[in-house]
């Protein structure tokens, strides 16, 4: 889990504004309930008065009013009205008008002023206060609630006797609250819309970040690196898994941090509201919890093999269309497709159950939400029957609930989605914490890659795979002049190309030591190392784009003539020059559309196009025929004669004029020398070369 935390660190800053943005959203949103309540409670049910100081009171009221008071209430009945004025209304009644106060001034009068405000309504209406309260509830809070409503009553009395326009006393209010209603949504929708670009940022960043931190890894390994890690789950790793990771994340920033935020505001707005039914909320947020708990239990155990499932699925799958045409030169489609059916299916199972889990999740919250409401508004339906609460209280009552629900419900949401996302967080950072096995020491040398040709020198090298049981190579030494043609045969699986792949440092050597020019190739720069040698794979592996672009990997900045050359003597302008595009010609992706033949030559022309000191041919010539086969090898031998080559061959007429042939069985030298020598000194190349040539070409 701490993997997918890792990946959010760099981008704390951008988090903790995030943070300050939710806290701005949260405030305003749990403000319109607030609104909502006030609209109906006040605007709708008080008629828009807010205090039981009425704005206006006829002086006869006023005297009235005074006489109920005692000797400290009376002072401040009296300096909360102007009394120096002769104000009439249309009918001649003279009025006094309130001051303009403060709401902090109006609030400390309405408590101040309650009990004499109340007698005295309770005297218009023919009662005593004890009447008035006896009727207000039997508790201190429900007594003060409808004395405070009797008090907004006294005061609208006054107002509409005194000539005020109530109907415009109560639409300004219900401007001015709407008002505030929309400047809070206005500013909810500012800070949803950055909260989400900002998540989105960090999210999409995340995910750059972490593909090319990935790939740039990757590309550092080594073969033993490659093997460790299947090119399948690498893909998988490489896209689904960080997929994963950068959705959460951004879910992260937009859920898991909003959720706290409106909790706690809720919860602070639910004890300001004084419905007492905090038991509805209590039993609600247990009730998600208990859901959260029974998915997290179902679906977790799922989610820790679906990972595994799409590495299965992709391998599958990539096996498959790699060898198609094997498939179906064999006739294997059935079976093929039964073998892809079966993992497709395993994936699909459990995604079914994993999707069917997590989507019964809206139905129970929906049943969990509604059945709050009904339980709050039929516990809610007694009170303001009885007086003791107001249906603005009920409503943002409920709106306060749902929120503190609904966070509960992101946060155990979260709870389900960052254990799968820890799970891919772990599985790529087991690939960007594996250092490659082959790098460079810090006093590495920087060889010339501009002379003709190098010595290469293999000292008694002997090589194991990691984890094997038993050598591949062993005690390997010998030396391949520069200018010469040093060619490696023998059997199938006797390791002529585990071999030559420790020149390039593909792998390390187990024991022994190779060098290029009395330098260990572990000494050398890696980069160096490679742009010394030109190195044409068993398979010839091309790229997407045209030929010429395919040749110029082996030089950029190569001009036309320089690629032809290069091609010609690959011997790969025949086929080139065929076709109207030449060397314009479009290459499919891993070369699909080209014969393998054409793709060993172009691998060929590639290498020569370098122009190494070092050249490695690894069977580069098997699917040529004997007339190219030859002609090509003349070609590199007048072309680029100062240059060593080292050729692994299976078959012996390709290495007949070698200057030296090392010949390998079961990870042994078992022969070295010319072709006239081995004939004589080396049972097994002799054998070799009986079977596949005649006697004349023998001779």
């Amino acid at each position: 889990m701490k993997n997918l935390f890792k990946t959010l660190l760099p981008y704390k800053w951008t988090a903790l504004l995030v943070l300050l943005l939710m806290a701005g959203q949260a405030f305003c949103e749990m403000n319109l309930p607030q609104y909502t309540q006030s609209l109906i409670d006040t605007g709708i049910l008080n008629r828009g008065i807010e205090h039981i100081v009425p704005e206006a009171v006829t002086v006869s009221e006023f005297e009235a009013a005074s006489a109920v008071m005692t000797d400290e209430e009376r002072p401040l009945w009296t300096d909360a009205f102007i009394t120096d004025t002769d104000e009439k209304t249309a009918d001649g009644t003279a009025i006094y008008r309130r001051k303009n106060l403060t709401d902090d001034e109006l609030e400390a009068l309405d408590t101040a002023l309650l009990r004499p405000v109340v007698k005295r309504y309770a005297e218009k209406n023919g009662e005593t206060l004890a009447e008035a309260e006896s009727q207000a509830g039997e508790s201190s809070s429900e007594t003060n609630r409808n004395m405070v409503a009797m008090g907004i009553a006294y005061a609208g009395d006054c107002d509409k006797e005194a000539g005020l326009d109530i109907l415009s006393i109560q639409n300004s209010f219900m401007f001015r609250c709407g008002g505030l209603m929309l400047l809070m949504s206005l500013s909810v929708l500012v800070f949803t819309t950055l909260i989400s670009l900002l998540a989105a940022r960090v999210g999409a960043s995340i995910g750059r970040d972490l593909r090319s931190r990935l790939f740039s890894n990757v590309m550092s390994f080594s073969n033993a690196e490659m093997n460790e890690f299947r090119t399948s789950s690498l893909i998988t790793r490489a896209t689904n898994d960080i997929q994963q990771v950068q959705m959460t994340s951004t879910m992260m920033l937009r859920m898991m941090l909003f959720a706290p935020c409106i909790c706690t505001w809720s919860i602070i707005k639910v004890y300001q509201t004084h419905a007492h039914m905090n038991f509805v909320i209590v039993t609600g947020v247990i009730a998600i919890l208990l859901m959260a708990g029974a998915m997290f239990v179902i679906a977790m155990p799922k989610f820790r093999i679906m990972q595994s499932l799409i590495d299965a699925l992709n391998a599958v799958s990539r096996e498959i269309l790699t060898g198609i045409q094997v498939i179906r030169a064999f006739g294997r489609e059935d079976t093929e497709e039964e073998r892809f059916d079966k993992a497709n299916n395993d994936l699909y199972r459990n995604q079914l159950f994993v999707n069917r889990a997590m989507i019964s999740i809206t139905p129970i919250l929906m049943i969990i939400m509604y059945g709050l409401s009904i339980w709050i508004t039929w516990v809610s339906a007694g009170r303001i029957d009885a007086g003791t609460l107001q249906v603005g209280t009920m409503t943002a009552f409920i709106a306060y609930a749902m929120e503190i629900v609904f966070s509960f419900l992101m946060i155990a949401s979260m709870a389900i989605f960052i254990p799968r996302a820890g799970i891919a967080a772990d599985r790529i950072y087991e690939v960007l914490e594996t250092k490659t096995s082959i790098s460079d020491r810090e006093d590495a040398a920087v060889l010339d890659t501009d002379r003709e040709g190098a010595e290469v020198r293999f000292e008694h090298v002997t090589f194991r795979y990691p984890d094997a049981e038993e050598d591949v190579l062993t005690d390997i030494d010998f030396t391949a002049k520069s200018g010469e043609t040093t060619a490696i045969i023998g059997a199938t699986g006797c390791g002529k190309t585990t071999l030559i792949n420790l020149i390039p440092r593909f792998f390390e050597a187990t024991e022994g030591r190779i060098t290029i020019d009395g330098i260990d190739v572990k000494d050398i720069k890696l980069e160096s190392l490679r742009d010394t040698i030109g190195y044409v794979p068993q398979k010839g592996i091309l790229f997407s784009g045209t030929v010429a672009e395919n040749i110029r990997w082996g030089d950029e900045d190569a001009s036309d003539e320089e690629v032809r050359f290069a091609a010609e003597i690959a011997q790969a302008t025949e086929f080139i020059d065929e076709r109207p595009e030449g060397f314009s010609r479009e290459v499919s992706q891993g070369g699909a559309n080209v014969s393998g033949g054409q793709k060993q030559r172009l691998a060929i022309a590639r290498a020569v196009l370098k122009k190494p000191p070092v050249m490695i041919f690894d069977d580069s010539f098997s699917a040529l025929d004997m007339k190219t086969d030859v002609t090509l090898r003349r070609a590199l031998a007048s072309e680029i004669a100062g240059c060593t080559r080292i050729i692994v061959a299976q078959r012996v007429g390709t290495i007949l004029h070698a200057e030296q042939i090392i010949v390998l069985d079961e990870g042994r030298i078992v022969g070295k020398g010319t072709h006239k020598e081995l004939m004589d000194s080396c049972r097994i190349y002799r054998e070799t070369a009986v079977s596949q040539l005649s006697e004349a070409a023998l001779a």
